[in-house]
């Protein structure tokens, strides 16, 4: 088995290009075992990619998009049976199930292990396998983290060129000496048979079988049977929460799923807030918010991870590790949110979206008028009587955060920023108020602790019935929820009076008549704008059972067409329904046992008893 230099193809067959001993041995211990036509040892240059892509379009796995619309950017259409994260097929392999809690799917590891090996055993004859050494954070920042994935999808490596800071310099840091995390993944189907007989490739190669598997102890991660986005991108989901989240427990910091941003006054005061927002509840829209309240601005950092770390001053200072977005498309659109859209102008990787006859993309929300003819995610003809969405609706674009109009020029600052607010939010028509400010770093963990969004008619489920997902970590914990709830109060003892303000916001309450009471979008700027009102001492709040709320005027409203009423049912708190769902809460902290934390069980009974007195 020989390496090539980085490049589609070949190079200097005969050459090593890293003196690392740890990585060529795994490299060579997988190669053993997956047996690749060739290895290629990716550098992240722009001659990499412009090569990669070619080969793509060749072999028609992408499609170019018109240049004059859409210059250097492709289209890609998967497996019908390959378009989202599996969830059933992810597990983490704990020593002790218990770590992992009731939330994971467990599998011993020693059986994994030998499963995992069946699998690969093969896997990439007839392929090439991809060695893409990268960075999860900036460079050489304090809280960043290196890791190598290997790979025999090109598709993944383009993804990552515009995901990571993938390449030579990644190598170097390892070379050097730095820690990494090992990541494996193959789309598991093999191109010759053991009897060498040839099998031709498809457009999207993946198969039935599918496993996502995290070795939390050993930080080790193994990809199998997918070429779709998380389940391939393995330094998103993968190690940047599951594998990340269990580092950070045991060296004292936070990985998060969190937006980040940063918002200025009028006055020219900045604050750095993180959000985390469960899906479909706006996450998005606030990364890259356009304030309706004049002189207030809006930065991006991040709009999907944040790391938190502890600072030499004692404060919390945050990162976005990732390096692009890999962002939803249906809903996008030039009028919720034309930051996401303008981001989009080129250089981008779109899967699963709609083709005009223009040579342009398209999908559900992007415009208010749809095109009169398209070819759609399946490769077929749609026009709006078809009946049928045109793009799937988990179609994604992958774009460098770079080419984001409002991101922060210091959003790669290796140091981080330092975070000033956490804000927790779901999607509730009902009980929670548009804003309250936890009183404690443990009122505000229950917050988190407790997010949760109504089922509406589109999701599996009854109609009302509360989905939890807590700190928006639900399939993203690596490790046994209670355990993660116990590292946040830690956290914040350590941090003490340095501790970030929290926060929870909810942006989709409704009325009698299931009109939402409040405009959202830009509007949520006045939110924020209490928020930063609070972290400067300028804006009283009231105490309520759930959290303090703004008292009458302190919240900017000049200019909606709000009535007094409507302002009122915003903030209201219905003791039988907070009581009723205080019982829910009991029931769903039972699952995980003696392992919650008795603070949230404290405040839990505070609550309840603030809403009978």
């Amino acid at each position: 088995m020989q390496s090539t230099r980085s490049g589609a193809t070949g190079g200097d067959e005969s050459e090593r290009t890293t003196s690392s001993a740890r990585l060529l041995a795994w490299v060579d211990q997988v190669a053993a075992l997956t047996q690749p036509d060739s290895i290629v040892w990716c550098d992240g240059s722009l001659a990499e990619h412009d090569g990669l892509t070619r080969q793509l379009v060749a072999e028609g796995k992408l499609i170019r998009l018109n240049p004059e619309w859409r210059p250097n950017s492709f289209l890609a259409r998967t497996d019908p049976r390959d378009v989202a994260r599996v969830e059933d097929r992810t597990f983490i392999c704990s020593t002790d199930p218990d770590d992992a809690g009731p939330t994971n799917n467990w599998s011993e590891p020693a059986a994994m292990r030998a499963e995992l090996d069946r699998v690969f055993e093969g896997s990439m004859r007839g392929r090439t396998m991809y060695v893409v050494p990268f960075s999860m954070g900036p460079l050489g920042g304090s809280i960043s983290q290196l890791g190598v994935q290997l790979t025999d999808s090109a598709y993944v490596v383009v993804s990552m060129q515009a995901m990571t800071r993938m390449g030579r310099a990644a190598l170097e840091l390892i070379e050097a000496g730095a820690e990494w995390v090992p990541a494996v993944h193959s789309v598991g189907m093999p191109l010759l048979e053991h009897d060498g007989a040839r099998t031709d490739d498809v457009v999207w190669p993946c198969n039935d079988t599918k496993y996502i598997v995290h070795f939390p102890e050993t930080r080790e991660i193994f990809s199998y049977g997918s070429g779709y986005g998380g389940n391939s991108l393995l330094a998103k989901k993968a190690f940047a929460l599951r594998i990340a989240s269990v580092m950070a427990r045991d060296e004292g910091w936070l990985a998060e799923h969190m937006l980040l941003i940063r918002i200025t006054s009028p006055e020219g005061n900045a604050y750095h807030v993180a959000a985390a927002f469960p899906s479909a509840c706006g996450k998005t829209n606030l990364a890259m918010m356009r304030p309706t309240l004049p002189g207030w601005h809006v930065e991006t950092i991040g709009d999907d991870i944040a790391w938190l770390r502890p600072g030499p001053d004692g404060r919390l200072w945050a990162i976005n590790p990732e390096n692009g977005f890999f962002g939803v498309a249906p809903g996008t659109g030039i009028t919720t949110n034309p930051t996401a859209v303008e981001t989009l102008w080129g250089n981008t990787i779109f899967t699963n979206v709609a083709l005009r006859d223009d040579g342009d993309v398209w999908w559900e929300g992007l415009t208010d008028t749809p095109p009169a003819h398209l070819i759609d995610w399946r490769g077929e003809d749609w026009t709006p009587e078809s009946g049928r969405p045109a793009a799937h609706p988990n179609s994604r674009f992958t774009v460098a955060a770079a080419q984001c109009p409002q991101i922060a020029d210091d959003w790669d600052a290796p140091e981080g920023v330092p975070l000033d607010a956490i804000v927790f939010g779901g999607r509730r028509a009902t009980n929670v108020p548009l804003v309250t400010q936890a009183a404690s770093w443990a009122q505000g963990v229950f917050m988190g602790a407790t997010i949760a969004s109504e089922q509406t008619a589109a999701a599996e489920g009854p109609v009302g019935e509360l989905r939890r997902d807590p700190f928006a970590m639900l399939p993203f914990c690596g490790y046994n929820m209670a355990d993660y709830w116990s590292h946040w109060l830690k956290m914040g003892e350590k941090l003490g009076a340095n501790a970030p303000a929290m926060f929870r916001v909810n942006w989709f309450r409704k009325d009698e008549d299931g009109s939402y009471l409040w405009p959202g979008f830009g509007e949520n700027s006045r939110v924020l704008a209490w928020m930063v009102a609070r972290l400067e001492g300028t804006a009283d709040a009231m105490s309520t059972p759930v959290g303090q709320v703004p008292v009458d005027g302190a919240l900017e409203t000049d200019g909606l067409e709000m009535s007094e009423h409507q302002l009122d049912a915003l903030f209201a708190v219905d003791p039988e329904s907070w009581l009723a769902e205080c019982d829910l809460t009991e029931e769903y902290f039972e699952q995980f046992g003696a392992r919650v934390p008795a603070a949230l069980h404290a405040e839990l009974a505070s609550l309840r008893y603030h809403l009978t007195h």
